[in-house]
Parts: structure tokens; sequence; C-alpha cells
């Protein structure tokens, strides 16, 4: 046995049983409807079956989902930063996390569309259940990712693990790796990297700080969406929270993601932003190991803030919260017509919520962004 088979994505030789297994499951024809509307599912099933290796997976299924769900719910998908990528070289690509499954799976297809290789994707063990959820996203160069939980031993473990994974990836496979800069996705709209990440990063390298982190070569993301993905539920998560503790209800995962995927997000770009350097990493290296860890996360916290790709929608609720109109150059009168009926969906919690302090909420989601690409390029 492999000492990474319990987290690692298939390899090309497990992909024919894979698609099999696929093929056959009893969701397979709603899926197959859904991604290849012009096709009967036999169709669709065949050429399923027919495929043998990643690649192929990727580019005739996993990219055309993507085309599909851009087509239906995205009107306009941009990127930039491309300069900043060598093709001869690998990264970490760190970014911030605003819907489950998008922000991994549009930057695949940029890649793509760019004829640059395909990342390996983290995956969240809380999500990777079922054996059709399995087989898709193991196919799809997806890992699994323990999430922290009650016993700090077994958890340390994990993360040894996975940093011993990322780092063998990157350097051995010469892949390319894709990571979200914190456990679960943003929910009030301000990114920041969890340091224990940055401090994930560097357990399996501990004898040279520098090092621990330069060989891998991290590159943040700034991913921006004109409408945020589950902006609602998002607000509703974080009212129940002041309530107190919150626990996930059955199935609310699923949920997420499929209004992230239906619930039309308007214009949406993904920046690639500069690498870290070596140079820049070197001042840092004489500080206390959680000082050293707070300051990388600080870089890349500046980079994906000051790559936000802004909206009308931001400034309109940064002046909405704050009844003021700082930001009334950046958008109309009908813009912010369109964003007041948007946010009145709100009104049908009024029964069993403070409808001021959901309004508030969902304020914050698309107002701090405003607050924090300011507040890194200042």
């Amino acid at each position: 046995m492999h000492m990474f088979d319990d987290i690692r994505p298939y390899n090309d030789s497990e992909i024919h049983d894979a698609m099999q297994r696929i093929a056959s499951d009893p969701s397979f024809p709603i899926l197959a409807s859904y991604v290849f509307p012009d096709k009967t599912v036999e169709e669709v099933r065949k050429t399923i079956q027919g495929i043998d290796n990643i690649r192929d997976f990727q580019i005739g299924i996993m990219y055309q989902v993507n085309k599909r769900i851009t087509g239906e719910s995205i009107s306009e998908l941009s990127f930039g930063g491309m300069e900043h990528i060598d093709r001869n070289t690998q990264y970490l690509y760190v970014s911030n996390h605003r819907d489950i499954m998008l922000d991994a799976s549009l930057l695949q297809s940029i890649l793509i569309d760019n004829q640059l290789d395909t990342t390996y994707i983290t995956f969240g063990a809380n999500l990777m259940k079922g054996q059709l959820v399995i087989d898709i996203g193991k196919s799809n160069k997806m890992f699994r990712v323990e999430r922290p939980g009650e016993n700090i031993r077994e958890f340390y473990r994990a993360s040894m693990h996975l940093s011993e994974y990322i780092r063998t990836v990157l350097l051995r496979e010469r892949q390319s790796v894709w990571i979200a800069q914190r456990n679960g996705r943003t929910k009030d709209g301000i990114d920041r990297t969890d340091q224990g990440i940055i401090n994930m990063f560097r357990m399996s390298c501990p004898q040279d700080r520098l090092r621990s982190v330069s060989d891998l070569n991290i590159l943040p993301v700034s991913v921006s969406y004109e409408w945020e993905p589950c902006d609602v539920l998002k607000t509703l998560e974080l009212y129940a929270r002041l309530k107190g503790p919150y626990k996930k209800s059955q199935g609310e995962d699923l949920k997420s993601i499929l209004t992230g995927i239906m619930q039309p997000k308007g214009k949406v770009h993904i920046q690639f932003c500069r690498p870290l350097s070596e140079p820049e990493l070197l001042p840092y290296t004489s500080l206390s190991s959680k000082e050293f860890n707070r300051c990388i996360a600080g870089l890349i916290d500046k980079r994906i803030c000051s790559e936000y790709r802004l909206t009308p929608n931001n400034y309109i609720a940064h002046d909405l919260r704050s009844g003021s109109g700082l930001y009334s150059t950046y958008y109309t009168s009908e813009q912010k017509q369109n964003f007041l009926q948007h946010m009145s969906c709100l009104e049908e919690y009024a029964d069993e919520c403070d409808l001021e302090i959901l309004r508030s909420i969902y304020l914050g989601i698309y107002a701090n962004p405003v607050d924090s690409r300011q507040m890194f390029i200042d």
C-alpha cells in the first residue's frame, strides 16, 4: 500500500473501473441529461464507459460540466495574471474560497483554455461521501483533506500527512495543487488566510524555515463573484451563529453545492497573483514561528484582496451599510434597485428572524471586500 493511498486521487489505471461505477449509478441519467442535454443518456453512458485516463475525463466530462455551469449561471467569466505563470513550474495555488465547487473548478477550465495542466485539488473529507461523489472527485484529481476535530493528536497526524503529500505532489510528481486559504468557505466576505494552513505547509520541512515555504511556489489566486454564491444561505448561517453553537443540518452541504452551481452569479473574475518570492520571504525567517506564519499569511492576503474585481454590488452594499453615498459614482440607480430587489428575498424569513440583522449580515457579505481591498492597497 502506498503511504498516501488514504487521501490521494485516482491514477490512470483506476479510471476505467471508476467510469463503469459512475455510468451504472442510479443518479447517472440525471447528471448526464444536465451536462449533455443534446445527447441521449445511453450516448453519454457509452462515452463515460470508454474513458480510461484522467485527462480524458477532465477534458471530455468535467470541462463540459464547467461550460454548462458557465452558460447557465455566469454572464461573464474573465481572468488575468497569466504572465505570472511559468509553464515549466509547479505552483501551490492558494485561493480565497467563496463556493464549495466553483472556485477550483472554474480555475481548472481557465488552465485548460490556456493549454496548461490542471491542478490537484483539495477536497474536504466531510464532502467526500458516497461512491459516486468519491469516483467523480478522485477521477478529477481531488484529494481528501481532514477537517479539524476534537482529537488534537489525530488532527496533527492528518496535518503532517497532508503536508507531506502536498510537498510530494509539487516536488516529486511535478504537479500543481489548489488549496483554499482557510478551512471552509468565507461566509462574511472577509477573506483571510488561516495561519494554521501556513503551519501545515511547513510541517513537512521543519529543518529549513525559508525552504518550507519557498519550495512550494505559492501563487495566490483572487476569485471575485458579482453575485455571491449562496448569499442567502450564508446570511442565514451567520444569523444562526449569533444565537449560539451552529450545527449543520443533514444535506446542508449538498444544498450549498447545488445552490452554488445553479444560482445566477453574474460576472466572475479569477486573478492569478504574483507568486511569493524567496527575497520577500527571507526577512521573516528570523521571527518566531508564530510570527513567521502570520507574516506569510499576510502576504497572501495582500495579494488576494488587492486583486479583487469589485462590482457595483459591492459599492452599493457598502453605501447602504454606511448610510452614505461615498461610492455612488460606481453604480447607477437602476443597479441599486436591482440589488435591493435581490436583497428583498430575505423578507420571507421575517417571521423567524430579525430582518434588520439579516440585512446587515447580507450587506456585509458584499461590502466587506471593499474595505479589505482598501486596507491592502493603502
